[in-house]
């Protein structure tokens, strides 16, 4: 039996805008018109972040998604709602730690190793298999899952590029997870 599996990255907010770490925000005002929206096709369930941007998505989308706590977004801990720059500027030590090490946490938030194993957790062991999966979330917990799929070493979260309402396709055939493009 074959899984589909698609993600769907939020839509732009305030944080996306001034390269800041997120807060439980809302989208921006500007929402995306029907022409810029995503299209996953039907779909058997639709899970979604406990987070507003991503439960608004979903309602943009034209989803009644069930809440999934395990795709809500990194916890950046103190970093919340920070600038990157700043943070770079005033905590420059921190941020390399954080950029070089996937296991530190240096905001007292979560590790990017722990948000992995998180999301690797829930693509293996807690998403329906058969049909079709939507997944509406965050950038870094679809970093998370590309690696997953890919078993990339955790250096490689940096290299992936997942925009507001980027859309990754992904399949299980019941024994292992493959990119779909």
């Amino acid at each position: 039996m074959t899984t589909r599996l698609t993600w769907i990255c939020h839509g732009a907010t305030a944080a996306n805008r001034t390269a800041s770490f997120p807060t439980d925000e809302p989208l921006e005002e500007n929402a995306p018109g029907q022409a810029a929206l995503p299209a996953p096709g039907r779909a058997d369930t639709v899970f979604v972040s406990p987070a507003l941007r991503a439960r608004q998505t979903a309602e943009i989308l034209g989803f009644d998604a069930i809440l999934a706590p395990s795709l809500r977004d990194c916890d950046y801990g103190r970093w919340a709602g920070r600038p990157l720059m700043s943070l770079h500027a005033e905590e420059p030590e921190n941020f390399a730690l954080w950029m070089s090490d996937p296991e530190a946490a240096p905001h007292e938030g979560e590790s990017l190793q722990e948000l992995a194993s998180r999301v690797a957790g829930w693509m293996n062991e807690e998403m329906p298999l058969g049909g079709h999966t939507v997944a509406i979330s965050h950038a870094a917990v679809i970093r998370a899952a590309i690696l997953n799929v890919l078993k990339a070493p955790p250096a490689a979260f940096w290299t992936i590029d997942v925009p507001p309402l980027g859309m990754v396709r992904m399949t299980h055939d019941g024994r292992r997870w493959s990119l779909r493009f």
